[in-house]
């Protein structure tokens, strides 16, 4: 998530907003579990996996959301 932007800058982003910090790290997790369930490492029921897949998508979601609104309030160089 956020590859096409400066790492720096959600590094950044990290630091100052531990709402964002905790989201992301969050969704990092579920990637991972999901990644491994789906290669079939990580034995999980289908339900168990849907629900985390719901669970990362909304995080997904609102972690772009407050990117975006980070983006507006900040000034152009």
């Amino acid at each position: 998530m956020f590859e096409d932007q400066q790492p720096t800058a959600v590094e950044a982003l990290m630091k100052t907003d531990a709402e964002f910090r905790r989201l992301y790290q969050r969704h990092k997790e579920l990637d991972s579990k999901v990644h491994d369930a789906d290669i079939g490492v990580l034995p999980i029921d289908d339900t168990t996996l849907h629900g985390m897949k719901v669970e990362k998508l909304h995080a997904k979601e609102k972690l772009q959301r407050m990117w975006d609104s980070r983006a507006q309030t900040r000034p152009i160089n």
